[in-house]
């Protein structure tokens, strides 16, 4: 007995292909396809985009609290010169009062001048630490701008992808791709600068 009668599959299958390539449906499949894509990349991007700012304006905070750290050590820096000079005034004055100097005011004089050369080098140490943050803020900031650029990159060609599915222009699609490819060039830079 027969099963059913036959149907030439083969035939019915260039004759739906024919009519998915005449009616575009091809065409949407792969626009949705690049689109999805365009997306997830466009996630990772956004993603990348928030890291490096969030640790950029870490690293600008820290730089902050270490400028504030050197600006009390240059303040105690002065304090210590301040009373350098007043003892050493103190022994001139002494001096010129023709009687002998407190041998207190000299050691003390010198004791000031030696914490000030320490304080000096521990303001300068804190600078450069501070410096140091800033440079590495500013890198980080820079990648930012091309992970940001790459997200707008991506939205826009997401966009053209949905109005070539909606007009089934090819040329609008086109450029989407265009557009997505641009976003992934911008996206790799801070990859390729950084190796």
């Amino acid at each position: 007995m027969p099963e059913g009668p036959e149907i030439d599959t083969d035939k019915l299958r260039e004759t739906i292909d024919e009519e998915i390539e005449r009616s575009g449906s091809r065409m949407l499949r792969w626009v949705s396809l690049t689109t999805a894509l365009l997306a997830a990349v466009a996630a990772v991007a956004s993603l990348r985009a928030g890291d490096t700012v969030n640790e950029a304006l870490a690293l600008k905070s820290d730089a902050t609290r270490i400028q504030a750290q050197a600006s009390d050590q240059w303040t105690y820096y002065q304090a210590k010169g301040i009373k350098s000079a007043v003892a050493r005034a103190s022994a001139i004055t002494w001096r010129a009062a023709g009687r002998p100097v407190p041998p207190d005011l000299e050691e003390t004089a010198s004791r000031y001048d030696a914490e000030q050369k320490e304080i000096q080098v521990k303001a300068k140490e804190l600078e450069s630490e501070r410096d140091a943050k800033e440079h590495e803020a500013a890198g980080l900031l820079e990648k930012h701008h091309h992970y940001a650029g790459a997200v707008a990159l991506f939205q826009v060609a997401i966009a053209l992808g949905a109005v070539s599915a909606l007009t089934r222009v090819k040329l609008v699609w086109y450029g989407s791709l265009v557009l997505g490819a641009a976003g992934l060039v911008m996206f790799a830079i801070p990859f390729v600068s950084a190796g």
